[in-house]
């Protein structure tokens, strides 16, 4: 299963340009699902995203919405996790470690810090994946990213796209 993964968007609050490489990638790539992280602060974003794939947010400390605080999605025999985030220190990977045994997952992917972060984890005899796709919008200290992520026989690969290049980037 393909997966469109961002977060963090802040438009129209914090920028005016949402770019257009996010839909026109998700939608070359047939992604099956879009998952966001929160902090889309407008309905739009999500009413966008949705016309190319369903699409699962979760409510960022920004969004005015009546989206969940957290989800948790079975695909492909991996338990996925999503958060905002804003409830935790920024990036305290043992908190996030934490979150992701309470909430029984294989993966947490999480927003909030505008950064993108991977890093997998043997952890209390389980393996933990903490990933954040960034943002596409307005980075802190990284460069602009959304991700495309598949999962499959029970692995989750990705590649980063960053919004400005010709060139995409792939881990």
């Amino acid at each position: 299963m393909k997966l469109g993964i961002l977060g963090d968007t802040h438009y129209p609050d914090k920028t005016s340009y949402l770019p257009d490489l996010i839909f026109n990638v998700f939608k070359s790539e047939k992604v099956d699902l879009i998952l966001h992280t929160g902090d889309l602060t407008a309905p739009e974003v999500l009413e966008r995203l949705a016309e190319i794939s369903p699409t699962i947010a979760v409510k960022g400390n920004l969004d005015q919405t009546t989206l969940p605080e957290e989800k948790i999605l079975e695909i492909n025999n991996l338990k996925i996790g999503l958060i905002h985030g804003h409830q935790f220190l920024s990036l305290d990977e043992q908190i996030l470690k934490y979150k992701a045994l309470e909430m029984g997952v294989d993966i947490l992917i999480f927003g909030h810090t505008h950064r993108f972060f991977y890093n997998k984890y043997e952890y209390m005899g389980k393996e933990v994946i903490l990933f954040n796709p960034g943002s596409p919008t307005v980075p802190r200290m990284s460069d602009p990213t959304f991700v495309v992520g598949e999962i499959t026989e029970g692995k989750f690969n990705f590649r980063i796209f960053k919004p400005w290049e010709t060139q995409w980037k792939y881990p």
